[in-house]
C-alpha cells in the first residue's frame, strides 16, 4: 500500500463534502507531475485529506477506490476515485508540519505547490502520530 497527501481548497471541495458524497472523483488536476502520481495509484491506497489555501491542515483519511482514468478530452491527464475512511481526530495545521523535523523531507513541504504528493511509510506514521491515531489505523 502506498500513501498520498491530496489538497484541495475547502470552499471548492472540502472534507465535510467528500463525507457527505462518500466517494469523488479526484480530477481536475492539470500539472504533470502530479497527473504523475494519480498514475501510479492503485485501489487500497489511502490519502490524506489536506485543506489549502484557508484552514491548511490535513483533516481526514481517504482511500483510493478505482485506479486512475483519463480526466477530461484529450486524455492526457488523469482522476481516481477516492472515498471518505474517518476524521482526523486532531488535525493536523502546516505549521506543524514543518515544524516537525521527521518530515523535512515530505514531498508536500518540498513542492507545495503541488495538489497531488507522495508520502513515505515513516512519514505517514508521524503524521498519525501527530493527528492522535496509531500509525497502522
Amino acid at each position: 500500500m502506498a500513501y498520498w497527501i491530496l489538497r484541495s481548497e475547502p470552499d471548492a471541495y472540502s472534507w465535510d463534502d467528500l463525507v457527505r458524497d462518500s466517494t469523488t472523483e479526484w480530477n481536475g488536476v492539470r500539472n504533470y507531475t502530479a497527473r504523475n502520481f494519480l498514475k501510479a495509484m492503485v485501489p487500497g491506497d489511502q490519502a490524506i485529506f489536506y485543506h489549502s489555501n484557508i484552514q491548511k491542515a490535513a483533516v481526514g483519511i481517504m482511500e483510493i477506490t478505482r485506479a486512475w482514468q483519463p480526466d477530461g478530452d484529450d486524455g492526457k491527464w488523469a482522476s481516481v476515485e477516492v472515498k471518505a475512511l474517518r476524521p482526523l481526530p486532531h488535525p493536523v495545521p502546516l505549521s506543524d508540519i514543518k515544524a516537525e523535523p521527521r518530515l523535512t523531507a515530505l514531498e508536500m513541504v518540498r513542492q507545495s505547490r503541488l495538489s497531488v504528493t507522495p508520502v513515505r511509510p515513516e512519514e505517514w506514521a508521524v503524521l498519525m502520530e501527530m493527528a492522535g491515531l496509531s500509525p497502522d489505523r
